[in-house]
């Protein structure tokens, strides 16, 4: 009886314990997601506030009434839809092309007869921490004749070592009996690829695509060194010229604004920031599903 009793106690000991970590989980993750978002939140805030409001207060969550003035400069600047449209072709490609050559390169590897797999893995391996260096890339993307191209901004970034492991892992973690069974049946290798292989790799496609198309988003740095020309600019490297360049003050005296008083070049950078950054965001929910199943299985290897 006494055993029974204590057998109760340390469960029900055990269950409060779990639950206290539970809570405590809850609320740092909760905080922390709090103290990411709270920036997000006030650039969002300061792109809806009217400038006398902003002069007034600078810290103030609910302001007394709203503009879309801001938006309305950012949208008639002509570089912001030139820049989107860039920006959508280099993401839609180089997303499209980097899953399709990851696909490609990660399934032989996970071959254990393909000759010379070990050392063309250490060869990928190695660029993982050596290149060739930011002067020799322009070098060869101007030799090419790619500068002022989106395909400069496409091709140097199509194929990384880190998605090509994490890609190859999660190939090797499937069931081997149904390749196993699709030869048997008279299947080919690239038929087993497509009908087999593919349509399991949804997860860590979704996720590997996810980290692919943000990264073309985001990128602005190669912009700098193979873009001179205004109009094949794409969307960060135009957020960034509004940012750290002065466009504000360009934009009011292209006449796209006439009076000084209706915003501030800090509320204009706001309202940039939203206009960059929202589309991008939306696509995370559809992807939320597959995200974390695809990084932790391509991640493991058994």
């Amino acid at each position: 009886m006494e055993l029974k009793l204590t057998q109760k106690h340390r469960a029900i000991r055990q269950g409060a314990d779990d639950y206290a970590v539970a809570i405590v989980s809850y609320l740092a993750a909760g905080l922390f997601a709090i103290i990411c978002f709270l920036p997000f939140l006030l650039v969002i805030l300061y792109s809806f506030t009217p400038f006398d409001l902003y002069l007034k207060n600078h810290f103030d969550f609910f302001p007394e009434k709203y503009t879309l003035e801001a938006y309305r400069m950012v949208l008639d600047y002509p570089y912001i839809w030139t820049g989107y449209k860039n920006t959508l072709i280099i993401a839609a490609v180089g997303t499209l092309l980097s899953m399709m050559l990851l696909v490609l390169t990660a399934y032989p590897f996970t071959k254990k007869d393909l000759r010379g797999r070990n050392i063309l893995m250490m060869m990928w391996i190695v660029t993982m921490f050596f290149s060739g260096g930011m002067i020799p890339d322009y070098f060869l993307v101007r030799t090419l004749g790619l500068l002022n191209t989106r395909w400069a901004l496409i091709l140097p970034g199509l194929l990384g070592c880190y998605n090509i492991i994490l890609m190859r892992n999660y190939i090797e973690g499937l069931p081997s009996a149904l390749e196993e069974a699709a030869l048997i049946d008279g299947a080919n290798d690239l038929q087993v690829l497509v009908r087999i292989v593919l349509p399991l790799c949804l997860p860590i496609l979704a996720t590997l695509g996810l980290f692919t198309i943000v990264g073309y988003w985001n990128s602005y740095f190669a912009a700098i060194m193979y873009m001179t020309k205004r109009e094949m600019w794409p969307l960060q490297l135009v957020l960034r010229e509004i940012i750290f360049e002065g466009s504000a003050a360009e934009m009011q005296a292209s006449g796209i604004v006439a009076d000084d008083n209706i915003t501030s070049p800090f509320l204009l950078r706001m309202a940039s920031i939203v206009v960059a950054t929202v589309p991008i965001m939306l696509v995370y929910p559809f992807l939320q599903k597959y995200f974390m199943s695809g990084l932790v299985l391509g991640g493991v290897k058994e």
